[in-house]
């Protein structure tokens, strides 16, 4: 009998292999794909993250520097810098794109940034960059080319050649074709390349030249398939528009050092950045320097960037408002340089000066000028004006203002006066002789002569007159520890507290000798009275001085900074409120009985016609009150001057000082045109180079 075929069971038979075959296959891919994603994967995203992605620094625009008005003192301009990014740099081309983009820049007039510190002679030669010794001390080190110390600029030239010219064979010659003066073009952007890190990392790109004008930008744009990885960017450059106003306080910008970077590279300074380093520009670097934002930098496994993100947005600086008048500060700088330049006329020692004006109720600094003095513009980037005043006897380089000290004269008078009137060895109507010389020590052959013969004489007229005598006795009297409890509460050799950098001075006594290995003698300590011996004090701190006695005892920190605020001044910061180092609201430091006496006394210096200071403002409208002084010293004697105005409610206080003067009549015609300027007297200028002869001391 014929039997059906079993179709039905062969069906399931097939059905069953395939399921079979099929689960076997899933479990398979279900491993790999466990495998891939669980097992595997996050190595495989971090390896994907190093492959096609980096962070790139974006730059930031430094905080602005202005008066209290907001006149530009260091000011942004905006531009364009050309950098050097490494994502499409390739090291093939990268030493002819240099060259090739030097050329370009030097045919156009354009600068580059340019820090090897060797350069060549007019003989071709490669030698060492004058006034460089740090650079060239890193450069030999073991941090960088690890020669001797010794090496010459040579072979320190042909040790940067073989590390950035490299051989790709042996019959390779990898500078063929360079001149001598290309090579070190070549290696010096290299050389700084490597300083800032570029040759090792895509995070910061370099810059290569800075304030490129538009034309040739757009000349570089054209010219893109000849110079890859050079971009340019819009940037912001410095600027003083106000450059010779006051460049001392303002401060400079320069290159950053390889000892700064050291300490900074962990805030984010990298070594082509450049920093604050005097002034303001130094002492509120971290408030004016802003912060970097981030961007990511795609890339895909050719090298290629094929995208960009900004991750962090950059934060512009903060801008600083300065306590400056600008308008007072012209008219201080004009007559400090116009009374200099007449004192030399008439003693040729005299070099310079300095001048300090103050609010009397907050001790905020309206106008601080230094003569001889300089251009913001031109210093330090003017190599040739540079190297002028580097080598200029005068020093105008130097802070007259802050960072000098001079012996201070008479003016110290008033200061031994109220300490003798506080300590009670004196009092209003206490009665000195003065026949003109100090007999206290004649037996001993010092007897110390005073400029007049006064007579019987009180602390008020002694003041007005400034007699020796009667301080002499009144200093011996009070004895120098007393003294100079009250001289540095007046803040006498104490620093102002000023921002920026100052000078401490000195306070003449026992310590102060005894540390240079003298001792100190009460004939000393009369010489201190009068504001010799070695007393030494900044014009600052003289208007610090003059200040607190203007403010009934209270002596606060001087400041230059009036407020901050953000880089569009919409927003403010923080507002400078000046700490009161001695609080006399109490009068536990000087009575106010004892203040009057002596700035009745101050007041008879301008106001009586026997006052030292009388010719200058015996009939001028406002009530000034003065000190006048003249200090000896191993050549010509300085001329100091110290005032406050108005007297009955004062406002304003001023300290000059000029080097050798002659006479003192030129540091009081300063002091006079500043306060036509600030009482807006509107008195002619000229009067304050006249000649006129009043002996002041």
């Amino acid at each position: 009998m014929h039997r059906r075929p079993r179709k039905k069971h062969t069906n399931i038979g097939r059905y069953v292999t395939c399921a079979s075959v099929s689960l076997l296959l899933a479990a398979v891919f279900v491993g790999r794909l466990f495998q891939w994603q669980i097992i595997e994967g996050s190595t495989a995203v971090e390896e994907a993250d190093k492959s096609s992605s980096t962070l790139v620094t974006m730059p930031t625009n430094r905080g602005e520097i202005v008066d209290k008005s907001g006149v530009g003192l260091a000011t942004n301009k905006t531009g364009y810098a050309l950098q050097f990014d490494h994502a499409y740099m390739t090291a093939a081309t990268e030493n002819a794109t240099i060259l090739r983009l030097i050329n370009l820049l030097e045919k156009r007039g354009e600068k580059w940034l340019d820090t090897l510190p060797i350069i060549m002679d007019s003989k071709g030669n490669y030698v060492f960059k004058q006034n460089s010794e740090t650079e060239i001390q890193y450069l030999k080190s073991k941090a960088f080319l690890n020669v001797n110390n010794y090496v010459d600029a040579q072979t320190c030239i042909q040790n940067l050649i073989n590390k950035y010219f490299k051989q790709t064979s042996k019959n390779d010659n990898p500078t063929a074709g360079y001149s001598k003066t290309d090579l070190r073009k070549i290696v010096s952007v290299r050389y700084a390349m490597t300083l800032q890190g570029f040759d090792y990392s895509l995070n910061t790109p370099y810059t290569f030249a800075e304030n490129v004008s538009r034309d040739t930008v757009e000349i570089i744009s054209e010219n893109s398939d000849s110079l890859p990885g050079v971009t340019a960017k819009v940037t912001t450059t410095r600027e003083n528009p106000n450059s010779t106003l006051i460049p001392q306080v303002v401060g400079t910008m320069g290159a950053i050092s390889a000892e700064e970077y050291a300490k900074l590279k962990d805030k984010g300074y990298h070594l082509n950045d450049r920093l604050g380093k005097s002034g303001i520009e130094s002492a509120l670097e971290s408030t004016l320097r802003g912060t970097e934002g981030q961007k990511s930098l795609t890339i895909n496994s050719n090298g290629d960037v094929t995208g960009e993100k900004v991750t962090t947005a950059p934060v512009n600086g903060n801008t600083v408002f300065l306590t400056i008048d600008s308008n007072l500060q012209k008219v201080a700088s004009a007559a400090l340089a116009e009374n200099v330049k007449a004192a030399q006329s008439a003693q040729p020692l005299c070099k310079g000066g300095g001048v300090v004006v103050l609010n009397v109720k907050d001790f905020s600094v309206l106008a601080a000028a230094s003569y001889p003095s300089y251009d913001l513009a031109k210093y330090p980037s003017d190599t040739a004006y540079t190297n002028s005043l580097l080598s200029d006897s005068t020093n105008p380089l130097m802070d007259r203002a802050f960072g000098s000290a001079y012996t201070p004269g008479s003016i110290f008078k008033p200061a031994v006066a109220l300490a003798a009137l506080q300590e009670g060895i004196i009092n209003q109507n206490t009665t000195f002789v003065c026949q003109h010389k100090y007999l206290r020590f004649a037996s001993s052959g010092y007897t110390p002569v005073c400029e007049g013969y006064h007579g019987p004489i009180t602390v008020e007229t002694a003041l007005e007159r400034s007699c020796n005598v009667f301080f002499f006795e009144t200093g011996f009297q009070t004895k120098i520890a007393n003294m100079n409890v009250y001289c540095k509460k007046l803040g006498l050799g104490e620093k102002t507290g000023v921002e920026i950098a100052e000078s401490t001075g000195v306070l003449a006594g026992p310590p102060e000798k005894k540390a240079a290995g003298g001792v100190w003698y009460e004939t000393d300590t009369i010489q201190a009275a009068i504001g010799q011996s070695d007393n030494q004090f900044t014009p600052a701190q003289l208007a610090a001085y003059v200040a607190t006695i203007a403010n009934n005892g209270t002596r606060k920190q001087v400041h230059l900074v009036d407020h901050i605020t953000d880089y569009s001044r919409q927003k403010v910061v923080s507002t400078t409120k000046s700490e009161a180092y001695t609080d006399n609201s109490d009068y536990s430091f000087l009575s106010k009985t004892n203040l009057d006496i002596v700035k009745q006394g101050m007041r008879d210096v301008c106001a009586s016609p026997h006052g030292t200071a009388y010719s200058t403002f015996g009939e001028y409208p406002v009530k000034v009150a003065a000190k006048t002084g003249t200090a000896e010293t191993s050549k010509a004697d300085n001329t100091t001057f110290i005032a406050f105005a108005p007297y009955d409610n004062p406002e304003i206080a001023v300290a000059v000082v000029i080097e050798h003067g002659e006479k003192g009549k030129y540091s009081q015609n300063v002091a006079k045109a500043i306060y036509d300027a600030y009482f807006k007297l509107n008195q002619p200028s000229s009067s304050s180079s006249s000649t006129a002869s009043s002996t002041t001391h």
